[in-house]
């Protein structure tokens, strides 16, 4: 080949790239304005919607383009090997209306027994998919739940999910916006090979549910949901039967609790007095967390860091590292194993296991709060690792009558704050095994008379650099209980 034949044909692919970069990905789709879509945001648009993803789906696939415009709608039907495209100005709006039947009702249900009515009802949603495959929903778009309802006490003819995918695979949501979500931004159930990337959600309950899924991988997002949890990671009785969520990264993503639609304008806006907005794994825990990465995140005024089973279920094997967290309303890491057991007859006590959290920086937490790790009498938290943490709490308590073992509440649900108000201003640990806190510094913004940390039936509890610089003879540890206790390098006595 001669030298001017090799200099044409890098030429040409130059071209091929630099044209097919300056073509929308919807360009060469399916026009939902093609099949009678108006984008006014007053014809209601769902059946042009459908007809395109029909059109487009029996063609053997492609891509339905929303371009700019306002596109009221009921639900949506997702179909395998189809991606919907919300171009640069296209906003999906929930509607509102009762009388015109454009929400799917809620379909009958294997069960209802073990989870929420939301977790029990797919079907009932802005947009969603059951058994599919090789879906997804891209763009720079938004979708606005504006007529979703938060719960389902209010009305069943209506919607009250923003996207759900039930038994999906190989699913990719990337680069939305999501306002006012209504009671799940994003659901999956039962949903394998699953990609979030680059998406911000603004809503009024919770972000993102992740419920017996597998191979997940959820990234660069945004998400602020003062009312209920941002990036939650379930396991229900959905399916008919107990499943595993497993092998799932979360990685550079941030979760806040700021007013609903103050993400999405900047404005950032704290009002709500004790927002949640936190990554959580639980509550419903029928099948098991296993295989779990957290990374490189930000929590910014919300609740903590997250893991409960109280359903059955075994968490385990979970490695949480790189977060910082300001303005923390609760408990910054709070680990739970309790018997809820709302599961089927003869279901045991799950368990919570290998847990490893590192390099974290929590500042200005909430002084009622204390990072906890409780299992149950009987049932041990095991082989957990907390090190290099730097905690700085608000401060400012005296013990004024709080016990240093409060009630177990084994069968209440699992939250912060389940135990009164905390008994220490660093640490409470209770029913466990096998715990190892080194490098950790626990100071107070505000002086503080209660114990830095207190440790009720521990077998094997690792003390190494525990340092509590303003810690007097007032608020040193208190140990009940405990066998094989090591305390190395540490500024506290025994």
């Amino acid at each position: 080949m001669t030298n001017r034949s090799i200099l044409f044909l890098i030429s040409s692919c130059l071209l091929a790239t630099t044209t097919a970069r300056a073509v929308s990905p919807g360009a060469s789709g399916y026009n939902v304005k093609d099949y009678g879509a108006k984008g006014d945001g007053i014809a209601l648009d769902s059946k042009a919607i459908n007809n395109t993803i029909d059109a487009a789906a029996k063609a053997g696939g492609g891509t339905v383009l929303l371009p700019a415009g306002n596109y009221l709608s009921g639900s949506i039907h997702l179909k395998s090997n189809i991606s919907l495209y919300l171009d640069q100005g296209a906003v999906i709006i929930a509607t509102q209306s009762e009388a015109n039947g454009e929400y799917d009702p809620a379909e009958t249900t294997v069960n209802t027994a073990y989870q929420d009515y939301g977790h029990s009802h797919f079907h009932n949603s802005l947009i969603w998919g059951e058994d599919l495959h090789d879906v997804s929903i891209l763009g720079p778009g938004t979708i606005w739940g504006k007529g979703l309802l938060r719960d389902s006490k209010d009305d069943s003819k209506l919607g009250n999910k923003a996207i759900v995918l039930l038994r999906c695979r190989n699913v990719i949501i990337r680069d939305i916006s999501i306002l006012s979500g209504g009671w799940f931004g994003i659901l999956a159930t039962g949903t394998d090979n699953l990609t979030i990337d680059n998406i911000k959600e603004d809503t009024n309950r919770d972000g993102m549910d992740i419920d017996c899924c597998k191979n997940v991988r959820v990234s660069n997002c945004f998400v602020n949901s003062p009312y209920d949890d941002g990036i939650c990671l379930k396991s229900t009785y959905a399916l008919g039967y107990a499943r595993n969520t497993e092998n799932v990264t979360i990685t550079n993503c941030q979760v806040s609790g700021y007013d609903v639609g103050t993400l999405l304008n900047g404005t950032f806006k704290h009002s709500v007095s004790h927002p949640t907005g936190r990554i959580k794994l639980g509550t419903e825990s029928n099948g098991g967390f296993k295989n779990i990465t957290i990374s490189n995140c930000v929590f910014d005024y919300c609740r903590g860091l997250a893991l409960e089973t109280v359903d059955g279920a075994e968490l385990e094997d979970v490695a949480v590292t790189n977060i910082t967290m300001r303005d923390v309303v609760s408990d910054p890491i709070f680990l739970r194993l309790g018997s809820r057991m709302r599961s089927p007859a003869g279901t045991p006590v799950g368990q919570l296991r290998r847990i490893l959290i590192s390099n974290v920086v929590i500042y200005n937490a909430e002084p009622h709060y204390v990072c906890t790790v409780s299992g149950i009498p009987g049932h041990d938290i095991e082989d957990v690792t907390l090190s290099n943490i730097k905690l700085y709490v608000k401060g400012g308590l005296t013990p004024n009558g709080t016990e240093a073992n409060p009630p177990e509440n084994e069968g209440m649900y699992p939250e912060p704050g389940m135990f009164g108000e905390a008994p220490a201003y660093g640490f409470f640990i209770r029913h466990a095994k096998n715990i190892k806190i080194t490098a950790v510094e626990i100071n107070m913004i505000k002086s503080d008379t209660r114990p830095v940390l207190i440790a009720n039936d521990v077998q094997g509890l690792y003390l190494k650099e525990l340092n509590a610089p303003r810690m007097t003879i007032d608020n040193k540890p208190i140990f009940n209980q405990i066998s094989d206790l090591q305390v190395t390098d540490s500024l506290i006595n025994k």
